[in-house]
């Protein structure tokens, strides 16, 4: 087996925020189909501390990194083969792995997730119990400084280093009196390297100076480039564009397949949802209206559109339509929902995030939208088209690669898997929606578009031989 360290803020099942949990702790096992074993780096939170237990071994100490000790630990878990960065001060805390209980960032975010780099680095430069990695892959902005500390080293030909944007909105921005604390060279900070407006930035650090650079779909990866997607960085992206890749996510098919899923009452056919879909509207006291149920699994951000679903729901509901939502996020946008929830009896909210009661909604649900200003790869989708749960999506990112749409020709040809529209105004979500009800009319008609859907490849099949391929092109003669 070849050795590659992965590289991240997070990974499920141990600790997830959103879709780069469930990627990072995908990608080993469907890598390790091709011949690559992947050990996954992440930081000591103290869900993850609790889920090694007693296994734990612990193989590095640093007396002092970025303000305190710290340990090295090897485990494994949950299927997985990890090392863990115990540092109680860093990752030792209430609130979420990148928020603290007022909801803001954490203040020494910039320390946290530098010294997960900085252990990277050392570890691809001085291996660990005789296991050494041939490439690390580095994933969004919190591993994006692994690269500078390499080169540092002086040892950024000896690993090859892969950093994948998940999401390009977030940066990872620290104040340029940090250079000491976080340990990097002051021959990085100028705006050919991480200087950003002043600034230290580490998904720039990445974007500059790794070998290779993908993200998560085809599509994003033009988008990038542009100025309207490239959050600040498209004009450093078009200097890469050779080697940026966008490769698109799978899903997790033993966790998330209908036929076998403990948290549904399992099928295997559009006609078997139903039970599923009767139990979901009892769960929420909606009565059937007989139109389609929609379902939203969503961060309540202003990425994720759901501003304007809030706009385009009453034409839905006119139309004989019902959602539930499950999410939290921004505190307006949780407000307005609940206000939407009280004032029709046909939309049902919960506030917060519940895996199992996703997995119920994927299930019950007709319809998931997904109503994205952008979308790296996007995840519910492919969900929703696992379980036949038709997804209605705007054009852009990954749910443009994902999902083929119900227009005339779609329809025509028998290949449509779900609904797009663009742009992402209420005007044209309120007319995908109402096709979406038109379809659901015709039961015959939407039955073979989740037949469809239920087939559509949706795991790691082709998407793993690409990350071995790029894996093969980097790792040292």
């Amino acid at each position: 087996m070849r050795h590659v360290l992965s590289v991240a803020s997070e990974c499920a099942p141990l600790i997830k925020t959103g879709g780069l949990a469930d990627v990072v702790g995908a990608l080993p096992a469907a890598l390790a189909l091709q011949g690559w074993q992947l050990r996954t780096l992440l930081p000591g939170y103290p869900a993850v501390m609790k889920k090694l237990g007693k296994k734990a071994k612990e193989i590095r100490a640093e007396a002092d990194l970025m303000g305190g000790p710290a340990r090295l630990l090897a485990s494994k878990a949950a299927g997985l083969d990890l090392l863990v960065l115990d540092a109680p001060h860093l990752y030792d805390r209430e609130g979420t792995i990148y928020l603290g209980p007022d909801g803001k960032d954490w203040p020494d975010n910039p320390e946290r997730f530098a010294a997960l780099s900085w252990v990277a680095a050392k570890i691809a430069v001085e291996g660990v119990d005789g296991w050494r990695p041939e490439v690390l892959h580095l994933h969004d902005w919190q591993a994006g400084l692994v690269p500078v500390y390499l080169r540092d080293m002086d040892a950024a030909r000896s690993v090859g280093t892969l950093l994948t944007v998940h999401n390009i909105a977030f940066h990872g921005v620290a104040p340029a009196s940090g250079l000491k604390e976080l340990r990097l060279p002051q021959w990085g900070f100028h705006p050919d390297g991480f200087e950003y407006y002043g600034k230290i930035n580490a998904l720039k650090a990445g974007l500059v100076y790794a070998d290779k650079l993908s993200t998560v779909s085809p599509t994003y990866a033009r988008e990038l480039m542009r100025p309207e997607f490239g959050m600040g960085l498209d004009g450093v992206l078009r200097t890469r564009e050779a080697d940026l890749v966008g490769i698109l996510n799978g899903i997790d098919e033993t966790i998330w397949d209908p036929q076998t899923d403990p948290q549904i009452s399992n099928y295997a056919s559009p006609k078997r949802k139903r039970p599923n879909r009767k139990a979901l509207l009892a769960e929420f006291g909606l009565t059937d209206t007989g139109g389609p149920l929609a379902v939203v699994i969503s961060r309540l951000t202003h990425q994720k559109g759901l501003d304007v679903l809030l706009e385009a729901l009453p034409a839905f509901i006119a139309h004989g339509g019902q959602l539930i939502l499950l999410g939290s996020g921004d505190a307006e946008l949780e407000s307005a929902w609940m206000l939407a929830a009280e004032a029709m009896p046909e939309v049902a909210v919960r506030i917060g995030y519940d895996e199992a009661l996703s997995h119920r909604l994927i299930a019950g649900g007709d319809a998931v939208i997904v109503p994205s200003r952008f979308e790296p790869c996007g995840l519910t989708q492919l969900f929703g088209l696992r379980y036949g749960t038709i997804p209605v999506v705007s054009l852009t990112g990954g749910l443009a690669d994902t999902v083929i749409p119900a227009n005339d020709a779609g329809l025509t040809a028998g290949v449509a898997t779900g609904l797009q529209f663009h742009p992402v105004e209420a005007e044209a979500l309120s007319g995908a929606l109402t096709r979406l009800c038109g379809l659901y009319a015709d039961k015959s008609a939407w039955s073979r578009m989740q037949r469809r859907a239920m087939r559509h490849p949706v795991g790691w099949a082709a998407s793993a031989p690409r990350y071995a391929a790029l894996y093969e092109s980097l790792a040292p003669a």
